[in-house]
């Protein structure tokens, strides 16, 4: 029987031995992050979007980390509006998609998905700038899911040239 000894040594001086690279040195990282008021703005227009629809909503917009920026909830738009909308936006920025295209991903008892905090129903959309992830919008409250998408991407439409051209 050989020694294990001499075989982890040799496996860690290989390991040493490879060549680092001076990007793999870096000791901070750059995040790129949506300002308060970029959330304030895709706030008021997903809200505006589903007010001309004559629909009464709570939206949540989130940082990358799934931490709620800005919250509003309508004048007539249900308490329960509050949790359900950030709960979108925590979920389609943790799995950075819209949660329309999740919407039956995981549906087994033990899935991923009967975490608590996730939502996987339409109205959640994780928010790009320049190729990075940089935050969601959730809406809740509409009739439909689809409802709630199409203002959430209101939203994040009416700020969308700033996100195209933002320099990270």
């Amino acid at each position: 029987m050989k020694p294990i000894i001499p075989s982890i040594f040799l496996a860690t001086s290989l390991l040493a031995m490879t060549p680092v690279h001076a990007e793999e040195l870096q000791a901070v990282v750059k995040i790129p992050r949506l300002t308060m008021e970029a959330a304030g703005k895709i706030a008021h227009a997903a809200m505006d979007a589903c007010r001309k629809e004559g629909i009464q909503i709570g939206v949540t917009v989130v940082d990358r980390s799934g931490d709620a920026m800005v919250f509003l909830r309508d004048t007539l738009a249900p308490k329960i509006t509050i949790e359900i909308s950030r709960q979108k936006a925590f979920t389609a920025v943790n799995f950075n998609a819209p949660l329309s295209s999740m919407e039956n991903r995981f549906t087994k008892p033990f899935a991923v998905g009967k975490v608590d905090g996730l939502v996987f129903s339409a109205g959640g959309v994780p928010i790009e700038a320049a190729g990075n992830i940089v935050g969601a919008v959730g809406v809740s409250g509409a009739a439909t899911g689809d409802q709630d998408e199409a203002c959430a991407k209101a939203g994040i439409k009416s700020i969308q040239f700033d996100l195209e051209s933002a320099s990270i």
